[in-house]
């Protein structure tokens, strides 16, 4: 009993921390952000509100001690029947989904009618365990944090809260003359294509810049804030990656996120690290017959246009990473030497390349890299050569655990803090 009202005290006191934190390190809006704002005002995200009703029903739970009094393997069973409902919800809606955007089916409600019914108790039934499961899966988590020594006193701080939750889209603009994030505000889930693409437009005429509205997998508030998924692997990573983000907004380095383009990008591909190794611990000692290479793997094998000619060889796989990489890099080169509308038009055919390989990217720009790039774990993607990145993965290769390499770069104020570490400066 003491240690359930310690622990949902701490809960509150970190919860009202990080709240006063998020604020001190928010920075005052720029000229752009308030000219983009002109378009979004009214339908950006009202995070006050999400986190103060996802807050009330994790209280609750605590209040409850759920999972403790379950043992390991129900909880574990809980879990993968939560994921299996979930996968049999998300079918459904594909179905339904399928069936409004059919013009050959006239009577829509009609033709979709046993659907719905047979996804309402399903809808139930995930409104049933998906607290157990949540709770299940932040104990894990926590475990793991024990485990890997980042904790105190046992505890990991701030504890291990997330709701899943359909997550807002964020609208990224990037200037057009370098690829550089200058404006991420939280829009609506709801918005169709064509709004998105209006509001793109809208955007890139009144900033003359690069912008792209595009979904999120997590939001490090607190409670964090999880896309719903059937992946486990991707689950734990994103539950591990979001409290990462909120550890590190503890220190100087998660209060400077918005600083430089230099420090996102060390933010990120921490959080990346971590919510990877961590999820590893997870997987391995909870979930052995699970493996995280499965998720992991860009197995996609790309199709041919027509039919092979006779003799023709086996297609190679297409590799993702470094195709996107080579774009990057591109990129940056035409930029630096000014050739914006070549850059663009480089981007735009790619683009293509990228969909006739099985990669279904609905607009490459400056934006889609200056927010991509940033999440620099592994080498090649969207960062392109970008030297942040490596330079995070140095510090870790040299660091003897994921607690000394937290330990190290949270409390770095610069990238060239990251540079002493490594002894490149």
């Amino acid at each position: 009993m003491l240690s359930r009202i310690y622990t949902l005290l701490q809960m509150l006191l970190v919860a009202i921390l990080l709240v006063l934190l998020l604020d001190y390190s928010t920075p005052p809006p720029t000229d752009e952000e308030g000219r983009a704002r002109t378009f979004t005002r009214q339908i950006e995200f009202d995070f006050v509100s999400w986190m103060s009703n996802a807050f009330a029903v994790k209280f609750e739970q605590g209040a409850a001690g759920l999972p403790g009094y379950l043992k390991r393997e129900t909880r574990k069973a809980i879990v993968m029947e939560y994921l299996r409902v979930t996968q049999q919800i998300m079918e459904g809606e594909a179905a339904l989904q399928r069936i409004y955007a059919d013009a050959s089916v006239t009577d829509k409600a009609a033709a979709s009618a046993s659907l719905r019914a047979n996804l309402e108790p399903l809808y139930s039934r995930q409104k049933q365990i998906a607290p157990l499961a949540e709770a299940a899966l932040q104990e894990q988590v926590s475990q793991a944090l024990f485990a890997l020594g980042l904790t105190t006193f046992g505890q990991p701080i701030p504890s291990v809260l997330y709701q899943s939750s359909p997550l807002p889209n964020e609208l990224i603009v990037s200037k057009r003359s370098v690829i550089e994030q200058i404006v991420s505000l939280p829009v609506s889930a709801n918005l169709t294509v064509d709004e998105q693409e209006t509001l793109e437009a809208r955007v890139d005429a009144k900033l003359n810049a690069s912008s792209l509205v595009t979904p999120v997998g997590g939001i490090g508030v607190y409670p964090t804030m999880i896309m719903r998924s059937t992946s486990l692997p991707w689950l734990l990573d994103t539950i591990a990656h979001e409290w990462t983000h909120n550890y590190l907004t503890l220190r100087p380095l998660g209060l400077l996120y918005e600083e430089t383009p230099e420090l996102r990008t060390m933010n990120e591909t921490t959080a990346s690290i971590a919510g990877t190794e961590v999820s590893a611990y997870v997987l391995k000692h909870f979930y052995p017959e699970l493996t995280a290479a499965s998720y992991r793997t860009f197995g996609l094998v790309s199709l041919p246009i027509g039919p092979p000619g006779p003799g023709a060889l086996p297609l190679s796989p297409f590799d993702f990473r470094a195709e996107m990489h080579t774009t990057r890099v591109t990129v940056d080169a035409l930029l630096a030497a000014g050739k914006i509308d070549e850059a663009e038009a480089y981007m735009v055919e790619r683009q293509q390349f990228f969909l006739r390989n099985g990669y279904l990217i609905r607009k490459l720009n400056q934006a889609y890299f200056a927010f991509y790039g940033a999440y620099a774990d592994v080498p090649g993607g969207a960062a392109g050569e970008d030297p942040v990145g490596p330079a995070v993965r140095a510090l870790r290769a040299q660091s003897a655990s994921l607690e000394a390499f937290l330990n190290a770069i949270s409390w770095m104020n610069s990238y060239e803090d990251l540079l002493k570490a490594i002894g490149k400066q």
